[in-house]
């Protein structure tokens, strides 16, 4: 991409070809959000395509993922791991992530230019990120995950940590949003979670055709379906029945996701429609999914263009009506099943990357993982 645009520039430029989701949701915050979340996204969009590369050891991830974050919070030049790294992508890795990943400088001085609370924010994400995906990664098979309460941990560490950050830099924008700091801290990791898991289920043949899976042994279990066996032909009517249970689950997580919005005061448009935008899109998913268990592919469920135009539309036209949202989201959801969320529970995780496992690592999430 042109060196001779500005770095904000880049990261302006580059953001569509890494994701048309947040391409659409992130210009609707105000500037002095803008700019961070943006920001954000790119650093953690790295750390994911490091993670994902299939030509990197389980010792050379944890290796990158510990000189990343060094980078990220100012401690190391970022130049010798873009020296180093490049290399080592395959074909698997994406033109666009390539050219993300070769400009990772060009991200990090962004970062280094953040007043000092928002710059914490994002470095404590890309942190707990770094130090949490890779505990996943290692254990990953067609096995899928052990417990629900692995794929809980999963999201948190692919998503809810951007939800906290997210939240925190919002908090920090806007003394009104601050007055609901707490409930909003409550309500960021479900969030979160509620958009994660509809895409592990709108992806879960795609994750299959790389060799891992995301969803949790426990709950197919209890149908008789053998992830590790598991098949799109032909369609098996107990594999529907476990896949509307967790459809209930995101269901629940997205509910916590409309709190949240609604939390947001009316004046602030573009942060709710950012928010309302990925709900809306999430629930109509999850409708998709819900109607046709028998899909083949994401392609089979995405919510198509018109369904967005419509999500839009009518999302600006309530955007201040909480109780007009709030039908907006129940009429969408209607037929859906719903689970009763467990309570949340702490984590204290040790974002420490030299302290974790070296090659061999086979992870405690599963030998049946996120």
């Amino acid at each position: 991409m042109n060196a001779e645009v500005s770095d904000a520039d880049y990261q302006n430029l580059v953001l569509p070809h890494v994701s048309r989701t947040f391409a659409l949701t992130i210009p609707q915050l105000p500037h002095a959000l803008r700019v961070p979340v943006t920001n954000a996204y790119l650093l953690c969009r790295i750390a994911d395509t490091i993670e994902d590369e299939p030509a990197v050891s389980a010792a050379q991830t944890i290796a990158l993922m510990q000189r990343f974050k060094e980078a990220v919070a100012g401690r190391a030049d970022p130049l010798p791991l873009v020296r180093d790294l490049v290399p080592l992508l395959s074909d698997r890795t994406l033109p666009s992530e390539r050219d993300l990943v070769a400009n990772m400088a060009r991200v990090i001085r962004v970062t280094a230019q953040f007043e000092p609370a928002q710059r914490a924010a994002i470095v404590h994400c890309v942190e707990l990120m770094c130090f949490g995906m890779p505990r996943f990664q290692f254990a990953a098979s067609l096995r899928g995950l052990g417990r629900s309460s692995d794929l809980d941990d999963y999201c948190y560490y692919v998503a809810g940590v951007v939800g906290e950050m997210l939240t925190e830099l919002f908090c920090r924008y806007s003394p009104q949003i601050a007055a609901n700091r707490a409930r909003l801290n409550e309500l960021a990791e479900s969030f979160a979670q509620g958009l994660q898991m509809t895409n592990i289920l709108k992806d879960v043949w795609e994750d299959r055709g790389r060799g891992v899976c995301w969803l949790p042994q426990e709950v197919f279990t209890r149908y008789g379906i053998d992830l590790a066996q598991l098949s799109a032909q032909p369609y098996d009517p107990r594999f529907g029945a476990a896949l509307r249970e967790l459809i209930g689950v995101a269901h629940a997580h997205l509910r916590n996701a409309l709190e949240y919005t609604l939390l947001i005061p009316p004046q602030e448009a573009g942060i709710r429609r950012f928010c309302l935008w990925a709900v809306g899109l999430a629930i109509l998913t999850l409708r998709k999914i819900a109607h046709h268990p028998q899909f083949r592919a994401g392609s089979d469920v995405k919510v198509s263009r018109s369904a967005v135009a419509m999500t839009q539309r009518l999302t600006g036209f309530a955007l201040r009506r909480n109780w007009m949202l709030k039908s907006l989201f129940a009429l969408a959801a209607r037929g859906l099943p719903i689970a009763q969320l467990p309570q949340a529970r702490s984590r204290r995780p040790a974002p420490n990357l030299a302290a974790q496992e070296p090659e061999g690592y086979t992870g405690t999430y599963g030998s049946s993982r996120v």
